[in-house]
């Protein structure tokens, strides 16, 4: 067996992560049907959810960041991953927090046939965590767990939510 490179690696891992924001944009748009990957290359987020607000005219806009997760998942941004890690840019690297995004989505591969895990982190808990990145056993609870997506916006709710889980 040939192991690859570090140049393989490494576009394989940017391979991955686009082919998982399609993947994640396509699991939430037939959940919530107008959902977009954005298309705006500085964003510190990668997809919208534009909902419908019960009784109201207006839409809430929920702004998702998607990323890869195998044992844990990174709230960090402003990196270059994949092939073009030398990347030189007025960006800084940052955590998720409530200013950059909602949400961030953590996509699990599963295998090739059992399909993927979606762990919904609002960026309320990313903020109370002061953490860089979270361990997926320590999560557990936001694995499929759809009320923190829809609801990630609600502070009072998610940190109620989030002690009753014990995970805060």
């Amino acid at each position: 067996m040939v192991e690859k490179n570090k140049a393989d690696k490494g576009k394989q891992a940017s391979i991955d992560g686009f082919a998982h924001e399609h993947i994640v944009v396509g699991i939430l748009m037939k959940k919530f049907q107008n959902v977009s990957l954005v298309d705006l290359p500085l964003s510190s987020y990668d997809i919208i959810i534009a909902r419908k607000i019960k009784d109201q005219e207006n839409e809430d806009i929920i702004r998702v960041q998607v990323k890869t997760a195998k044992k844990s998942i990174s709230f960090t941004g402003g990196t270059r991953g994949g092939v073009d890690r030398e990347y030189k840019s007025d960006v800084k690297t940052y955590i998720q927090s409530p200013k950059t995004s909602d949400v961030v989505v953590g996509i699990q591969p599963i295998n090739n046939k059992d399909g993927y895990n979606l762990y919904f982190v609002p960026t309320i808990l990313i903020e109370k965590w002061g953490t860089k990145s979270k361990s997926l056993g320590k999560i557990e609870a936001l694995k499929d767990n759809y009320d923190f997506l829809i609801n990630c916006k609600n502070h009072k709710y998610i940190i109620r939510k989030a002690k009753e889980l014990k995970i805060i």
